[in-house]
């Protein structure tokens, strides 16, 4: 096993990592944000009202971008386990 073999692993598991968690922390920083933004605005000062608009907001993107987030994961997944027996046969 060579450092290029290796750093193409890391390379792609981050690259996984962020087309995974990106659009989940995304959805959960603007639709807090909107919810800051109304707090300010009207002057209510609850910390409990972001929750739900947030788990809203997530709930939506998980649903949407759930089958591609499986793929994604998926066929890294092969082509990890696929990698691991290539160098486990050599």
């Amino acid at each position: 096993m060579n450092d290029a073999i290796v750093a193409q692993m890391i390379h792609d598991s981050m690259l996984v990592i962020l087309k995974l968690g990106g659009p989940i922390l995304c959805s959960g920083l603007f639709a807090g944000l909107i919810i800051s933004f109304v707090q300010a605005i009207t002057q209510i000062n609850e910390a409990t009202l972001a929750f739900l608009p947030k788990i809203g907001a997530i709930g939506l993107v998980l649903m949407l971008l759930g089958p591609y987030m499986v793929e994604t994961l998926s066929s890294f997944s092969i082509r990890l386990f696929d990698q691991i027996v290539a160098i486990g046969g050599s």
